[in-house]
């Protein structure tokens, strides 16, 4: 059965009725540039066809009762008594709810039930996806425009200041204005997007290593910290402005390790504008060289890989038909990317798999993706 299937018998069988409201938002991939977006940088990501899913129906009283299919669990709260409790998938459905209300929105209450097929903690931007579908939930019931922007600067503050992940505004705005069979060029400054084409014949495959990280115990918010130093020390807003040139000129200056945070982003940043130069013009194999070089300036400057993200992203670029390989996402842990000729993937995946096992004794999950639309709402 269908994740929409599902979630419309689960509200069934305890709500009764059908729900009124289907909202679902999807995952995101980024193809290059991270670490970038909240340095007012470049990023080149796209909406996955894997998506956080809601089945709800609007309640007379301010109240929002919402229970979760992958955790077996119930979220309830009263929109006028917000508090932060234990951390965990309620504080996301809360913290929407109090950036709404922030900003001046006038919510209705809800009940639902919520479930999803993007994997957690991947690197694939499950949270900010359940933030966008909650967004356009409570603007389903509560009669509220929808703009996906400014729902994407919301959903950004409320996993910055009410869950406490210092995370840019790349992930809410692609899950909210994903388009289909492209990929966007986001400039996380003036918040412009362009839509880049896929080049033709290849496949985004994202390699999932199993391994895991949790954003608010790792070393996210200290990278952030360290990138706004060196920005400081440019006596620049942003490391967006600060120049390749600039950089060397001055890296002896820097002290270790803010100079190598600042060498990936500002490299990175000339990287994804390549990247979609080369997209543009249906060049695959530049493309994939610059997946390559960002992979190495994540593991050697930013220093947010790990073995098992090195291992899978040797392993695909040593296969036949595969353009080139990173991981994407925070790091840590997670998920990689390749461009992969789509007449190669089933042999690409079976290659991989076995030689990642033999090295590691993990077995990657493989998610072929294609790009698609930010949140929808589908009436019942």
């Amino acid at each position: 059965m269908s994740i929409e299937g599902r979630i419309t018998e689960e509200f069934q069988h305890r709500f009764g009725g059908r729900p009124a409201f289907t909202v679902r938002s999807p995952g995101r991939v980024n193809l290059l540039g991270d670490h970038t977006d909240y340095n007012d940088g470049f990023v080149l990501p796209m909406a996955i066809d894997r998506w956080v899913w809601i089945a709800l129906q609007p309640t007379t009283d301010r109240r929002v009762t919402v229970y979760s299919l992958d955790f077996g669990d119930t979220a309830e709260f009263a929109l006028d008594r917000l508090r932060p409790v234990t951390p965990g998938w309620p504080e996301y459905l809360k913290g929407v709810a109090w950036t709404l209300q922030e900003a001046g929105h006038t919510l209705a209450g809800w009940r639902g039930v919520i479930a999803g097929n993007i994997p957690l903690g991947a690197g694939l931007a499950s949270s900010a996806a359940l933030e966008m579908a909650v967004a356009r939930a409570f603007a389903a019931v509560s009669d509220m425009p929808w703009d996906p922007v400014a729902m994407a600067r919301l959903g950004q503050r409320a996993e910055s200041q009410w869950v406490g992940v210092s995370c840019g505004i790349m992930d809410q705005l692609i899950s909210a204005c994903g388009r289909e069979g492209h990929a966007l060029l986001i400039d996380c400054r003036s918040l412009e997007m362009q839509p880049i084409p896929l080049p033709a014949g290849v496949t985004v495959v994202v390699l999932d290593t199993t391994t895991r990280r949790d954003l608010i115990d790792s070393a996210y918010n200290e990278r952030r910290a360290q990138c706004e130093a060196a920005a400081s020390h440019f006596g620049a807003p942003a490391l967006r402005d600060v120049s390749l040139t600039q950089l060397e000129s001055q890296f002896h200056t820097l002290e270790e390790p803010i100079g190598l945070r600042a060498r990936h982003v500002v490299s990175e940043n000339l990287r994804t504008l390549k990247a979609a130069e080369a997209m543009r013009r249906d060049d695959a194999a530049a493309f994939g060289k610059l997946m390559n070089a960002s992979h190495t300036s994540l593991r050697d400057d930013f220093r947010v890989s790990s073995r098992a993200l090195d291992l899978l992203s040797a392993s695909a670029r040593q296969q036949t038909g595969c353009y080139g390989a990173r991981m994407t996402g925070a790091g840590f842990g997670g998920c990689a990317v390749a461009l992969v000729e789509t007449d190669m993937v089933a042999d690409f995946a079976e290659k991989v798999s076995s030689s990642f096992r033999a090295a590691i004794n993990l077995t990657p999950v493989f998610h072929v993706c294609q790009p698609t639309r930010g949140s929808e709402l589908l009436r019942l």
